[in-house]
């Protein structure tokens, strides 16, 4: 009986085993864990891979943590209402522990009806380092940089602008040459980099008539204690 008992003792406390830690105990599905950032210039857009709802942009970015070891994400897709919706490839998985950086950028969708006015509708996208800076375009303000850009709306139609210039206080102020012209629907994009004021060194105030007489007077009395 002994021996019987504890064959069903070895066989039970096995099942038991069995039963609490299942065949093959695998690690976590998924493994390590990465982030994509992807960069937007309209807070509050959605972002969504192979049309999975990731998040929405806050500040410019969204990070999207992903594992490394599952199934890549091919796409992604940025909309927002009252924007034209951005869609492109995912080119590369990041590593473990890595960011990889995804970009879109959002236009203003064209009206359901185009005015009357001017014709169709078509976008300038200015591209800068500084927010904050003024934009014109042939000295008629446009607006400021807000997130690194700022877009403008044209009529196709209407007469062409010639340049565009970006100002900010404490920086160089930068005019480059619009060289091309949105089509209907099309958006261009114009980049300015802008760069410090040089600070002037200070000036030195002009030695006043009574410095110089006064050095000049000290002088004599140098030369004349000498020939003593």
């Amino acid at each position: 009986m002994n021996g019987t008992l504890r064959i069903f003792l070895f066989f039970l406390a096995g099942g038991l085993c069995f039963a609490f830690f299942p065949a093959g105990a695998e690690a976590p599905i998924g493994g390590d864990q990465a982030w994509y950032a992807v960069h937007c210039n309209v807070d509050g857009a959605g972002v969504f891979f192979d049309g999975e709802y990731k998040g929405e942009v806050q500040g410019g970015v969204l990070n999207v943590p992903v594992y490394t070891t599952g199934t890549p994400y091919m796409t992604y897709t940025v909309e927002k209402e009252g924007y034209t919706t951005f869609s492109d490839s995912i080119p590369a998985v990041p590593g473990k522990g890595e960011t990889f950086d995804l970009y879109a950028t959002l236009n203003p969708a064209q009206p359901a009806q185009p005015p009357l006015i001017g014709g169709d509708i078509g976008w300038f996208t200015v591209h800068c380092n500084v927010d904050g800076a003024s934009v014109s375009f042939d000295n008629t303000p446009q607006g400021v940089i807000t997130n690194g850009i700022l877009t403008v709306q044209v009529y196709t139609t209407a007469t062409p602008y010639r340049t565009f210039t970006v100002t900010m206080a404490g920086y160089q102020p930068y005019t480059g040459t619009i060289d091309r012209y949105p089509g209907k629907g099309e958006t261009v994009d114009l980049y300015a980099t802008l760069n410090p004021a040089p600070t002037l060194p200070p000036t030195k105030s002009p030695m006043t008539l009574l410095s110089v007489l006064a050095a000049v007077g000290a002088a004599g009395i140098l030369a004349l204690q000498r020939k003593e």
